[in-house]
């Protein structure tokens, strides 16, 4: 079955689930509280095994350094919830929580959620792009390009540019600056993330010694970026995703074709906190992740929805450019 998967279904279904996504965006207080616990807490306790297991065995070190960058991309997710207020009914609760877990996440709440707001309103929107998103081109901008344009393009492009060097610039070096286009409150958020980092590194360091922090924490955030980076990719660049100009962009269309829908296991889906239900996610951001499986799985309409596999999602990454006359991604040789 073809992804661009709305036209089996009439605007006046997808327009009447809509209304009713309402019964699943109130967020169960106990829920995000146990999903705090059962991720922070075991988070915390793999650090503290970390420090031990160093003295013991190199194997069980690299295990724990894996399940310490899974739990900290559910944390991750957790604080992506928080900024579109949909884990606590108190928006006090959601920021003050979604602070912390950016934080441990080396990301500044403020700044972070405002681009993804951005990126809410203008996925795969052509005349829009740039907030948000992955850097794409179309066929056409990339020809009448210069020579160094196309190959800052191609570099950007590469999987290891993009998951191995730009997932430790973005979380390291990116989300410690400010920009002129921020606010005031944004650029404080920033700052105080900075010095609250500085903080733990230096408590950290007294306590178990500087290298040992420095390296066991690149370590899990850079496995944990690359994971983080990879699912943000494949959420907008698959096969037969929708892209658009303005004057054709709708809300709807673009959240179920423009935004995937990526089958996990059970365990990985765990992981990353049903962010693989990003179809959903985007018509209705105030679901709380642990909800949308339950409304992926009480509504028929999602059925049609082809998944993004794991095999699937290694040939996206050879897609490079945006066809407008054929209406799909491209790789470079297909030019």
């Amino acid at each position: 079955m073809d992804t661009k998967k709305t036209q089996a279904t009439s605007p006046n279904q997808w327009e009447d689930f809509i209304r009713k996504s309402a019964r699943y965006q109130h967020p169960d207080r106990l829920k995000s509280i146990w999903q705090i616990v059962n991720t922070f807490v075991p988070y915390i306790g793999i650090w503290i095994l970390l420090v031990y297991s160093l003295s013991v065995s190199l194997v069980l070190t690299v295990f724990l350094l894996i399940i310490a960058a899974g739990l900290l991309v559910r944390l991750f997710i957790i604080f992506h919830d928080c900024g579109h207020g949909s884990f606590f009914k108190s928006q006090k609760a959601n920021r003050y929580t979604g602070m912390v877990f950016g934080i441990l996440a080396f990301t500044p709440y403020d700044k972070w959620h405002s681009s993804h707001m951005k990126h809410h309103a203008t996925v795969g929107n052509l005349d829009k792009r740039g907030a948000g998103d992955v850097w794409t081109m179309t066929k056409e901008e990339y020809l009448a390009s210069s020579k160094k344009k196309r190959l800052y393009y191609r570099l950007y492009r590469h999987p290891i540019t993009m998951f191995g060097i730009g997932s430790l610039y973005v979380f390291l070096i990116q989300n410690r600056l400010t920009g002129e286009w921020m606010t005031r409150k944004q650029k404080n958020n920033v700052y105080l993330t900075n010095i609250t980092l500085l903080l733990i590194f230096v408590g950290m360091g007294l306590s178990i010694g500087f290298l040992t922090y420095l390296v066991l924490q690149l370590l899990i955030l850079y496995l944990a970026a690359i994971v983080g980076l990879w699912l943000f990719y494949l959420q907008h660049q698959y096969e037969n995703v929708t892209w658009v100009r303005d004057k054709d962009w709708n809300f709807i269309k673009l959240a179920l074709e423009g935004s995937s829908f990526v089958k996990f296991p059970r365990l990985l889906q765990w992981f990353s906190g049903n962010i693989g239900f990003h179809h959903i996610h985007h018509i209705n951001a105030r679901i709380p992740n642990y909800n949308l499986p339950k409304c992926y799985a009480e509504n028929q309409i999602f059925k049609e929805v082809t998944p993004v596999t794991f095999i699937s999602s290694l040939r996206t990454l050879r897609l490079r450019l945006w066809d407008e006359k054929l209406q799909k991604l491209i790789g470079f040789q297909e030019i």
